[in-house]
């Protein structure tokens, strides 16, 4: 990176770091740092406990300080809050060399350089809990300046990093300068280890599935496709761990489960990312109704850990997660918001009621597809209370077994929330000659162009034919349920780093588009600094002001370029 490339801040703070080292000080030391105390601890319990903290090691990031003569004070921000730190010369500088203090602390440090402060804490005058150090460690320099976010008397931000694609592309600084929002992110670590602790009381074990896999198999999504250069052979991202869960419930496992990455090639928006994750769970000798009544359970403890009662706050709206659930059929919620029956329909009738509500379907779909897509545009947003839609077309679900007194419906459930679906459960078909039949029908979809159709795995079935017990399985979205929990309304605020498309770079011209201009090739990249990215911008600028601001940017940048005369730069607005 050239100097010209860097702002103002940047190239002081890259001259601090080399002041620093020459005078023996090594900005990112390699020893560990005793941390035995945290703001957030300190601030809750110094006053009732005092003489707890008559020793403290704290370690953060500079946020804000004031420097007043030989006393200063600054904020410091760790893991877990801030708290103002009081420095005073003579202090960490108990000798007759003050260049800790005078050179190091108040003329090379910067805000956002990490620091270690060693003191007791007291209280201030003004009753502000803070720490009297004595001794400061440099732990890490910071070369890019934090944005500023500024904040009224009452502590309110009005000016902060609040652009979200550039929050959801820099979390470190997102993170840093809004640390309220990691409240969302501790929340999304209970929402899992409040169900893992669940799911283990019961007996039931957590296992890891292959991410890779030789066939995409376990739901109607899309998969992302690679290949394994040594095997020779295409492999893709899982769709879902399905499969090889049930293949342990046929090993002789009574309950497994498992919380992992998965991967779909499929659009991008408010609720959706490419790579998600889900909670997928199998207990043996059960069925759908009983994994109501556990799912029940299991989310209103999950709404207890975070908010240590069942009602959760969504939007305008009040979530009660305690059990029990709303019931209703897939083709009695479509009667209920549409007045259509659609049960007995077939595949023309669907299409042309699609039609008729102004839904738009394609050749590929067939007939549980239409259902879907009926449902989806007519029904999805009116479940707003925790609901269970419940007995699904054969068409639209080939891994779950047929319905024991319903023809032509399977044993599933999907659990709606706000408008959105966040479960999924059957009573898992373990039939293994029915199975294939239902793949089979699949490859049929996937030759009318359906990309989303299930391919055959000749591996499962063969495991199925071993002999799978009665089980019912489970998908939870947590990535969802972490949004409801946490009320958020994009899917992106609860992802630490979610898929972002290509950062947009500002066009820059050539060099020689500049040169045909007039201006020498040497002082291109100092004009890109100076905000001209484009001949077109330059000429349009002030030429005195270039002329002048171009000197101001050689003697600050301490360029080694012939200064062009004021004549050369007023030609080239010519």
């Amino acid at each position: 990176m050239s100097i010209a490339d860097l702002s103002e801040q940047e190239i002081l703070r890259r001259k601090s770091l080399q002041e620093l080292r020459a005078l023996g000080i090594n900005p990112y030391p390699a020893e560990a740092y005793p941390v035995n105390a945290w703001a957030q601890d300190i601030t809750i319990n110094f006053n009732a406990n005092p003489d707890n903290y008559k020793e403290v090691n704290v370690a953060g990031r500079i946020m804000s300080r004031r420097i007043m003569g030989n006393a200063s004070f600054l904020e410091l921000q760790d893991a877990t809050g801030r708290i103002q730190a009081y420095i005073k010369r003579d202090e960490i500088c108990t000798g007759e060399d003050k260049t800790l203090y005078n050179t190091v602390f108040k003329k090379l440090l910067d805000l956002g350089d990490y620091i270690g402060v060693k003191g007791y804490v007291f209280l201030t005058q003004t009753g502000e809990i803070s720490i009297h150090v004595s001794e400061l460690v440099i732990l890490a320099k910071s070369l890019k300046p934090l944005p500023v976010v500024k904040r009224d008397d009452d502590g309110n931000i009005y000016d902060g990093f609040t652009d979200p694609e550039m929050r959801y592309r820099q979390r470190y600084v997102d993170l840093t300068v809004n640390p309220a929002y990691k409240q969302i992110f501790i929340n999304r670590s209970k929402v899992i280890s409040t169900m893992r602790n669940y799911f283990n009381e019961q007996g039931w074990m957590e296992v890891e599935t292959p991410i890779l896999q030789a066939v995409h198999g376990g739901a109607a999504a899309r998969p992302f496709n690679t290949h394994h250069n040594t095997l020779d052979m295409p492999l893709y991202l899982r769709i879902a761990n399905e499969l090889y869960l049930k293949r342990l419930i046929v090993a002789g496992f009574d309950g497994v489960y498992e919380f992992g990455k998965m991967f779909r090639n499929e659009g991008m928006d408010r609720t959706h990312n490419p790579e998600f994750t889900a909670m997928e769970i199998y207990v043996a000798y059960k069925d759908y109704i009983w994994m109501m009544e556990m799912v029940e359970h299991c989310l209103e403890k999950v709404a207890l850990a975070i908010h240590g009662q069942p009602l959760v706050k969504v939007g305008e709206q009040e979530i009660n997660f305690a059990g029990p659930y709303e019931k209703l059929s897939m083709y009695d919620s479509i009667l209920k918001y549409t007045d259509i029956d659609v049960s007995a329909m077939d595949e023309g009738q669907l299409r042309q009621t699609c039609r008729n509500l102004a839904i738009e379907v394609d050749a590929s779909m067939g007939k549980g597809k239409l259902i879907d897509e009926i449902f989806s545009a007519k029904v999805e947003a009116n479940l707003i209370q925790p609901t269970y839609i419940t007995d699904y077309p054969i068409e639209m679900t080939p891994l779950a077994k047929k319905h024991r007194t319903k023809d032509g419906l399977v044993e599933r459930f999907e659990l709606f929330v706000n408008g959105k679906e966040i479960a999924n459960a059957y009573s898992e078909l373990n039939d293994p000659l029915d199975q294939r039949e239902r793949l089979e029908d699949q490859l049929l979809l996937a030759g009318r162009g359906d990309e989303e159709a299930m391919a055959m795995d000749e591996d499962f079935l063969r495991a199925l034919e071993y002999g799978m017990p009665p089980t019912s399985g489970l998908g939870i979205g947590i990535d969802r349920l972490v949004m409801l929990m946490t009320n958020q309304s994009t899917i992106q605020e609860v992802l630490f780093f979610p898929q972002m498309r290509p950062e947009k770079k500002v066009k820059v011209v050539t060099v020689q588009d500049f040169v045909n201009l007039g201006v020498p090739a040497g002082w291109v990249p100092v004009l890109n600094k100076m905000g001209f990215n484009t001949v077109e911008e330059l000429k349009a600028a002030n030429p005195n002001k270039v002329y002048n601001d171009m000197g101001g940017m050689r003697k600050k940048l301490k360029l080694d370029l012939v200064m062009p005369t004021k004549e050369e730069v007023m030609a080239w607005f010519a």
